[in-house]
This record gives C-alpha cells, sequence and structure tokens, in this order.
C-alpha cells in the first residue's frame, strides 16, 4: 500500500477513536439517558426531581446546585424538559463485599422539588429544603428538618408508619393504611390531612398556631383536639382533616419555647 491510500486508513481510524467522545459528551434531552449517577446534572430551582428506586434512599442536602448519588449505586439519569429522573435500579452483584446499600443516599440541592417512589424499605429526609412527595410500599417514611414554608409536602406509606419532625410547609399531607401518623409541624400549613387505617394520629402545631377549622374521626378509639377553633360566624383558613379507624386521634398545640 502507497502513501497516499494509507491517509484515508488513518482519517477513518482518527474519526472512529473520537466518535465515542463526542456522544459521551453529548447533553441530554427530553426522555434521553444523561449518564449515570457519578456525573448528576446541575439543577435549577424550577427543576424537579424524581428518584426511583426499588429500595429505600435517604435524602439529604447537598453543598451545590447537582445532585450527590452514593458512588455504590448504579443507575442512571433520564430528563423530560425539567424534570429529571434518577432511577436507583441496582443488580445484585456476585461478590458480597459490594452490594448495593438497601438504603443510598442521595444529596439534594436546596429548594429542588423531589419526588421519590420507593417499596420495600423506608424513606429518610433530613434536611431538605424543598416540596417532596415521598411514597413507598412496605416500609416507613421519616422526615425531620424538611420542607419549605410555601411548599407542598405529601408523605405516603403502606405497611409503614410516617413520622415528620420540625416539617415548614403550606400543604401538609401524610396517610398510610397500617401504622401510625405523627406529624411535627415547624409552621402552621394551611392545610393539613392525616390519616391512617390501622394505627393513631398525633398532630403538634407550634405554640402559636391560628385557629384551625378540624374534623378529627375515629370508629375504634378516641378523639382529642386542644388546637383553638371558631366561633361562631368564624371562617378560618386554616384547616385540618385527621382520620382512623382502629386507633386515637390527638391534635395539640406545642408548649411555648
Amino acid at each position: 500500500m502507497n502513501s497516499a491510500s494509507r491517509v484515508p486508513v488513518r482519517r477513518l481510524a482518527v474519526l472512529l477513536a473520537v466518535a465515542p467522545l463526542v456522544a459521551a459528551c453529548g447533553s441530554a434531552r427530553g426522555g434521553e439517558s444523561a449518564g449515570g449517577p457519578a456525573t448528576p446534572p446541575a439543577l435549577s430551582g424550577r427543576s424537579h426531581l424524581v428518584i426511583t428506586t426499588d429500595n429505600g434512599v435517604r435524602l439529604r442536602p447537598a453543598d451545590s446546585d447537582r445532585v450527590g448519588v452514593d458512588r455504590l449505586v448504579t443507575g442512571g439519569w433520564s430528563r423530560d424538559g425539567d424534570g429529571w429522573t434518577l432511577d436507583l435500579s441496582c443488580p445484585e452483584h456476585p461478590d458480597h463485599d459490594r452490594e448495593c446499600p438497601r438504603m443510598p443516599v442521595v444529596h439534594v440541592p436546596a429548594h429542588l422539588s423531589v419526588t421519590v417512589q420507593a417499596r420495600n424499605a423506608g424513606i429518610d429526609a433530613a434536611g431538605v429544603a424543598g416540596a417532596m412527595d415521598l411514597a413507598t410500599v412496605n416500609g416507613d417514611v421519616t422526615v425531620v428538618g424538611s420542607g419549605l414554608r410555601d411548599a407542598d409536602v405529601r408523605l405516603t406509606t403502606r405497611n409503614g408508619s410516617v413520622r415528620a419532625d420540625a416539617v415548614d410547609s403550606a400543604n401538609l399531607h401524610a396517610e398510610t393504611v397500617n401504622g401510625d401518623v405523627t406529624l411535627t409541624a415547624d409552621t402552621s400549613p394551611i392545610r393539613l390531612v392525616a390519616a391512617t387505617t390501622n394505627g393513631s394520629v398525633r398532630v403538634t402545631l407550634p405554640d402559636d398556631a391560628p385557629l384551625y377549622r378540624t374534623e378529627a374521626t375515629t370508629r375504634n378509639g378516641r378523639t382529642s383536639v386542644t388546637v383553638p377553633g371558631p366561633g361562631a360566624g368564624e371562617q378560618p383558613r386554616h384547616s385540618m382533616t385527621l382520620t382512623t379507624v382502629n386507633g386515637d386521634v390527638d391534635a395539640v398545640r406545642d408548649r411555648p419555647r
């Protein structure tokens, strides 16, 4: 082969070597993969994060605008407009020492709304400043020091309890079927719903909580509401619906600090 015939071959080799790099560096668009957990995207406050997993997850605050993911987790990103989905599917490893964590940690940027769809394990959120919709089956939902004053917070499970402490929200919804619902609000939500079937409901509002229009019901248990309600002709802005079938219902104001 002469030198003239070698040039196209060399050029083809270069192009074949560069092509995978170009593909790897491309940005994700609607419905396309955006790489694995090792390369999380930078998300703005208008973005929405969805986490799906066959196990549980722990949410913690991020120190930047990028989502941080446990390095032991395999999975990937996909995008649809401002919505980013993180799939934490984690196949079992033949090497026991490399098994995926049952409760991996995901660090969530501030003011980012997040949805979690889990099963067969719990969801634990602490210090996450944003709207949340956390749902699992066969596990507890535990939230501490999270939410935002003007945000919606929804916590649901089946066959587990919901426990939330020092939660900020405008609308707070907590629900289970078999388990207790225990809520302590850091601010007074405009609308609060706490419901279970087999378990008790206990709600603690701030000591300066306003008047609440409250509906508290149980079939096999007692109800006790000491949060002040409206007088004749008053139409309070805030309301609570607290329900169970087999269990007690309590709603109180916190003691002054």
